[in-house]
């Protein structure tokens, strides 16, 4: 069946507007056009309801991106199913049970989702932040305790989290490329890729963290042997070091 955009918005529930910001971040495909006409199809009222139904899990739009590209090369959904289990595992939270459950202002929260360090989900309609946000606020609450300024380390966080993004983009081309495809550039079989994905994404975080620790232990090392720090300081950075285990695993 075919429809105007007035009468596609209206069948998916939306406003008109909303079907023109979809199709500008790429969700949904161009109509057809029929001199100045445009034309929708089945197809378009389905991706809309596909849109609301992950919206409806928290999902934001640049996930929902995500999951359509992956659709796309993995039609049974196995890895897409994976990818949403990773994202949505876990109770929620309203800001301010995120606050409560930290033990930090809802200002901190609301200061680290306006730098971008933690993204709520939107479930029905409303904000909600995961347990890995509740960690993240938690361990700022830490840094905070030991004398961390708040605008100095968020200011830090800010680059660090810039610096993650670029790499974890790097990360899944090297997947796209060498794990989910062959040497061929042949698609592997969903299965066997969704079954990679759940082992290498928590062996994958462990060596970032891990090398994150080393380097910052060796670092604090160099620099209080410069400035001729006590021998206590040296050997309890030097027991860090060696003490530390990093441990992720797969819920």
């Amino acid at each position: 069946m075919d429809y105007r955009v007035e009468e596609l918005a209206s069948q998916a529930g939306i406003r008109v507007d909303t079907v023109r910001y979809y199709q500008g971040k790429g969700l949904l495909p161009a109509p057809r056009r029929e001199g100045r006409v445009a034309w929708y199809g089945d197809a378009h009222l389905e991706r809309l309801t596909r849109i609301r139904e992950l919206r409806d899990q928290g999902l934001t739009l640049s996930l929902i991106g995500r999951v359509f590209s992956q659709e796309s090369d993995d039609p049974g959904g196995s890895l897409v199913e994976a990818l949403v289990e990773e994202h949505l595992t876990g109770r929620s939270y309203t800001k301010a049970e995120l606050a409560a459950q930290a033990g930090v202002p809802e200002a901190f929260v609301t200061a680290a989702q306006t730098a971008g360090l933690i993204e709520p989900l939107l479930l029905e309609a409303e904000e909600r932040f995961s347990e890995a946000d509740l960690s993240m606020a938690r361990a700022g609450l830490e840094l905070l305790e030991a004398g961390f300024p708040m605008q100095e380390l968020l200011r830090l966080a800010v680059r660090h989290a810039s610096h993650v993004q670029e790499t974890t983009e790097a990360a899944i081309d090297l997947f796209d490329g060498h794990v989910r495809r062959d040497a061929a550039g042949e698609e592997r079989d969903p299965a066997d890729v969704t079954q990679q994905f759940r082992t290498l994404l928590p062996v994958l975080t462990r060596l970032v963290a891990q090398h994150f620790q080393r380097t910052l232990v060796s670092r604090a090392l160099g620099k209080v042997a410069d400035q001729g720090s006590s021998e206590e300081l040296r050997d309890a950075l030097a027991a860090t070091e060696s003490g530390l285990e990093v441990s992720v695993s797969w819920r």
